[in-house]
């Protein structure tokens, strides 16, 4: 592989993380639940990655509750808040532009009889504050905004939420999906006002297969599932230790965001500079957007012909988000673009391991296949 460029569809497992999750297979691995020796030291290597991954959120240990990743928690959130709460009222609010787990999420309640306000989004894919305050009422029950959008990078304004929701006097429960702005930004759900926050492992150099749900102290949700008395109920069945232990490895392995942040803004920089001079490239992403994503359109080249293009030369990209396999991004068509730049649009994203050189290969790779697929069209 010449360049892997796709880091919020998933990152490569971290050195900490193979080892951890190896080392939970093996000498780890009775059941957390049962009281003899193996389930005791699995039931304490558990309580540790719990306060591993709540020290890497920001909260406290028993707020974090484990899940098969950010799909289950976003339902968990969404749904399982909607339900405790019905009896206050019956309104939510979110965005155009969320994950498919949370949009999903939202139809299906829909069906259940609540009122969904899909917020629209500006040309920089942001939620305007006045029509977040429009919206939010004394009906209104829950609150759901992405922090960084998966795939424009567009950082939404979280933080003033929980003031819109005071003012008004909402009994509304507020949900940020932080899946892709976890280790990237700072989503201490104090700092952002949240109630529930979703995280993922695997977008942090974690296995696939586990994520968490934060759930603030006194905040009621339905569980989705029933079984036994796993995460206190809330998210019953045998935890998967070696996927956790993996997770929360890769969460004590996050460097400080800030030295992370500065360094990927350099690689982005360096895409960005190697654009300027191709007068065929739009950029999508807002110049104020998490510096980890990149989307640009190549005019005149269908996504899916360069997607190719570049794969054949062992460069990783994509054209937007994993879940959408190849479906046109009704985000890109929420933020006002034209289909000549839907069609062609490719996201680039980093992570903290991402080399320049990685970038150059890239750069090379699309003046190449702008000469050479316009020409043989």
């Amino acid at each position: 592989m010449e360049a892997y460029l796709d880091n919020s569809a998933t990152t490569p497992p971290c050195a900490e993380s193979i080892a951890a999750t190896q080392d939970a297979l093996t000498r780890y691995w009775g059941n957390p639940s049962s009281l003899h020796q193996a389930g005791i030291e699995a039931e304490h290597l558990l309580s540790s990655c719990r306060s591993s991954v709540a020290s890497a959120i920001g909260c406290e240990a028993d707020e974090v509750f484990f899940t098969s990743g950010g799909t289950e928690s976003n339902n968990l959130a969404i749904v399982g808040a909607a339900l405790a709460n019905r009896r206050r009222g019956k309104r939510i609010v979110t965005s155009a532009v969320e994950h498919s787990s949370v949009m999903e999420s939202t139809k299906a309640l829909q069906e259940r009889g609540f009122e969904v306000v899909y917020l629209s989004v500006d040309r920089m894919g942001r939620v305007s504050e006045q029509e977040l305050a429009r919206a939010i009422n004394r009906d209104t029950i829950l609150v759901s905004l992405m922090a960084a959008n998966n795939e424009v990078g567009t950082v939404q304004p979280i933080d003033v939420v929980r003031r819109i929701v005071t003012r008004v006097g909402a009994p509304a429960t507020i949900h940020c999906d932080a899946v892709q702005a976890f280790g990237k930004l700072r989503v201490q759900p104090a700092r952002l006002g949240v109630d529930l926050l979703t995280v993922s492992s695997h977008k942090i150099h974690g296995p696939k297969g586990v994520g968490a749900l934060y759930v603030r102290k006194g905040v009621k949700l339905n569980p989705l599932l029933y079984g036994g008395s796993q995460e206190s109920k809330l998210r019953p069945g045998t935890e998967a230790m070696p996927v956790i232990a993996g997770f929360a490895a890769a969460a004590n392995a996050l460097p400080p965001v800030s030295q992370s942040l500065a360094y990927v803004t350099g690689v982005r920089d360096r895409l960005l500079d190697g654009l300027r001079g191709m007068e065929d490239v739009r950029l999508n992403s807002p110049q104020d957007a998490l510096p980890y994503i990149v989307n640009i359109s190549v005019y005149g080249i269908p996504s899916e012909t360069m997607l190719n293009f570049l794969s054949q030369r062992g460069i990783c990209v994509s054209s937007g988000s994993a879940c959408a396999k190849g479906k046109q991004s009704r985000v890109l068509r929420a933020m006002g673009l034209g289909d000549s730049e839907i069609t062609s649009a490719l996201r680039v994203s980093f992570s903290r391991f991402t080399t320049w050189e990685e970038i150059d290969t890239l750069l090379h790779a699309l003046n190449e296949a702008r000469q050479t697929l316009v020409r043989s069209k």
